[in-house]
């Protein structure tokens, strides 16, 4: 009797025992399940991350004004990067301090309202100290013969509009003749100028409501005819 009773507390016992282990053998795979999910997933987005970053900035702003010169126009105001946005170029010109020279000399020439009126145009810029390179008496001999300061300015004017990647090459310009931009990314140059000094785009791909505005150091100078 005492026999059979030992041996029944031994069953129940390892029974019991049994449950135990197979109950606790569940509860680690499906906590092992659990854990190892947030960690894919976390892994996943984790990798995931740098890639899309990485895509987003390498992608050129290809839209915004460049050039060591920029940081002359006014910070905000009609002068101003966005400021002249909505304006026509004639008029965006006159609100910005780095180009009143050549706001004068259109002026003198009665330019101002076909500037302002022309769709979709390039205008090479020539900034205050591109005038100031030119001999005073020179300079106010040009402002004072309207014929020949309506070719020289005519000659800064491009039909279209030309966007960084397409300023290099040679361009027929609003006075019928030709002007040739070398470079490519941030940096042209333009080598007939009044000074004989080659010209530097030193503030590019300017926007106002008609034209792109590249600004220069010289005055360019149309070729000898």
């Amino acid at each position: 009797m005492k026999s059979t009773l030992t041996r029944g507390l031994l069953l129940a016992s390892a029974s019991t025992l049994a449950v135990t282990l197979s109950a606790c053998g569940s509860d680690e795979t499906s906590a092992a399940s659990d854990s190892s999910s947030p960690d894919s997933s976390s892994s996943a987005s984790e990798s995931s991350e740098p890639m899309e970053s990485s895509s987003t900035m390498a992608e050129p702003a290809s839209d915004e004004p460049f050039g060591a010169g920029c940081t002359a126009v006014p910070a905000d105001g009609e002068g101003s990067f966005s400021g002249m946005t909505d304006d026509p170029v004639a008029t965006a010109a006159s609100n910005n301090p780095v180009l009143s020279t050549l706001v004068q000399a259109v002026t003198a020439a009665n330019l101002v309202d076909t500037l302002n009126t022309t769709d979709d145009i390039t205008v090479i810029a020539p900034a205050n100290p591109a005038f100031e390179a030119i001999p005073a008496d020179q300079l106010q001999a040009v402002l004072a013969d309207q014929a020949t300061l309506t070719q020289i300015l005519t000659h800064h004017v491009i039909p279209g509009r030309l966007s960084p990647d397409q300023l290099a090459g040679t361009h027929t310009t609003v006075a019928g003749d030709e002007v040739t931009i070398e470079g490519s990314g941030e940096s042209f140059t333009v080598a007939q100028t009044v000074t004989g000094t080659p010209a530097s785009v030193i503030c590019g791909n300017v926007q106002t409501a008609n034209a792109t505005v590249y600004i220069v150091d010289q005055v360019l100078a149309p070729a000898a005819g």
